[in-house]
């Protein structure tokens, strides 16, 4: 076995000596809301949200993008689980900023190997097989942090299986102060009805 693997199955161990009544959470979350945030190792939503387990709804992706998947998501959340409040929430130095579709689209083409993060951006430090397979998708890369949240909110907001009623609100997370930072204009584009 790996050392991540037995210290996360130790982990486990403990979590699940000490799990108690969480057996009885209910389905939905309780406190009625869903977060669509960044991957991002530096971000726990449960701590900068004061979340407990039951509380809500976590969505996580590269970005804390309004991919489809993450829509898909959301409307699992409000149709069948009852959210009525959604926050998307991006942060700084986002490593979504360090490349574009066609950097990311290069180093796939040249190697499948991890790339390294240099002074001048993403680069390859593998030698092939690479693959061609990435250069179809949007990889939804960001060139601008309080853009990113405002065109989040509206393709949610404007998204045909999103109901009116549901608010969507915009924060960028600043991962040097721990910070929520309200993104005034993403808020005002995802106003309930």
């Amino acid at each position: 076995m790996s050392v991540v693997l037995d210290s996360v199955l130790a982990a486990n161990a403990t979590y699940a000596d000490s799990f108690g009544d969480k057996s009885e959470l209910a389905l939905p979350p309780a406190r009625g809301f869903a977060i669509l945030t960044c991957m991002d190792a530096r971000l726990d939503p449960a701590k900068y949200a004061g979340l407990a387990e039951g509380d809500a709804h976590v969505i996580r992706n590269a970005g804390g993008r309004a991919s489809d998947d993450a829509i898909r998501s959301l409307v699992i959340s409000y149709k069948l689980l009852g959210t009525s409040e959604w926050f998307v929430i991006h942060h700084t130095d986002c490593g979504m900023e360090f490349f574009t579709n066609d950097v990311i689209r290069g180093l796939l083409a040249n190697s499948l190997e991890t790339a390294a993060l240099g002074p001048e951006g993403f680069h390859d430090v593998g030698s092939g097989p690479g693959s061609t397979a990435g250069d179809d998708i949007d990889w939804l890369t960001i060139a601008d942090q309080t853009g990113s949240v405002i065109d989040d909110v509206r393709r949610i907001r404007s998204h045909p299986l999103v109901p009116d009623r549901i608010p969507v609100y915009g924060f960028l997370y600043d991962v040097r102060s721990g910070r929520l930072i309200e993104v005034k204009d993403a808020t005002a584009a995802g106003q309930a009805a």
